[in-house]
């Protein structure tokens, strides 16, 4: 076979592999849009990456500085959503405060889904007395509840953002490792698998570069819907003094510092917990919109 036609073979699978990647990308958009609560709660969740991405040009005021002099003011023009017991701008700690909440979401969603993939990966594929080791240990993790295992982690450990994110990313490996093991059993078991370790590709090609992308959809959809755990059980942690310290504009600690003041300045608690809510609420929504769009059991 001449050299061009190589060549014009070659290139003519790369475009068919590139316009086959687009319909399908076209095709999970368009099943996705169909879901308008989805689309919003996608919409919500961009809102606030870009209010976390641009926090520093677009906030009123230094997140922490005191002015005991105007404490507890009510929203006013200067102050859209007031001031804080120490007379800090509510409106800069909450633009501020979201960089930390996405930063503890994603990092240890990241943690968990990280190490609970290799986990369930591993179990999955090779079985016997691995598969049994490794899931006996991960029963373990999740006969705890999630949130009474990290502060278990945090008490010994010691509060602080960074043990946030240790803590909450451990109680997410269980889910993580239990789906990508279930996945794993019944895709190794394709003929194509097969196929692909008779042709002698070892254990980790097999793994990552055929089973693992088979595999994706499930853990893109179980990662968005712990963010929302994870943003959620951060707060909580910080609310209970075991997370972000001060003066950190962290959500759950803002909220706690306005809890003595719910009646006086009702403001100080009321914002951080509507920012809370509706983050919280945009992942999960946009989660279970991936979920329907990326499920192929789904009828139109």
């Amino acid at each position: 076979m001449k050299p061009e036609v190589v060549m014009n073979n070659t290139e003519l699978n790369v475009n068919k592999k590139k316009s086959s990647k687009l319909q399908h990308w076209k095709a999970f958009y368009k099943k996705f849009k169909r879901n308008k609560l989805a689309l919003i709660g996608g919409y919500i969740v961009l809102f606030y990456i870009l209010l976390a991405i641009f926090a520093p040009l677009i906030s009123p005021q230094d997140p922490y500085e005191i002015d005991l002099v105007n404490k507890l003011q009510p929203p006013t023009t200067d102050h859209w959503m007031g001031t804080d017991d120490k007379g800090r701008d509510i409106l800069s700690r909450l633009l501020y405060g979201t960089r930390l909440s996405l930063s503890v979401g994603f990092v240890s969603v990241f943690f968990g889904a990280f190490i609970g993939i290799l986990l369930g990966l591993t179990a999955g594929y090779y079985g016997k007395w691995i598969d049994t080791v490794i899931m006996r240990i991960v029963d373990v993790l999740l006969a705890f509840p999630g949130i009474l295992l990290a502060l278990a982690i945090i008490s010994a450990l010691g509060p602080s953002l960074i043990n946030v994110m240790v803590a909450v990313g451990v109680f997410s490996i269980p889910m993580f490792a239990r789906i990508v093991r279930g996945s794993t059993l019944s895709v190794r078991k394709l003929e194509y698998i097969d196929a692909i370790r008779a042709l002698g590709a070892t254990d980790f090609t097999i793994i990552f570069k055929h089973i693992f992308p088979n595999i994706l959809s499930p853990v893109i959809v179980q990662a968005t819907l712990r963010l929302a755990t994870a943003i959620l059980s951060a707060a909580g942690l910080s609310f209970l003094g075991l997370g972000a310290q001060p003066p950190s504009p962290e959500w759950g600690a803002m909220l706690s510092s306005g809890r003595d003041y719910l009646f006086s300045a009702p403001h100080i608690a009321l914002f951080p917990g509507i920012a809370i809510s509706t983050l919280v609420l945009g992942f999960n929504v946009f989660g279970d919109g991936l979920r329907d769009a990326l499920d192929p059991r789904m009828k139109k």
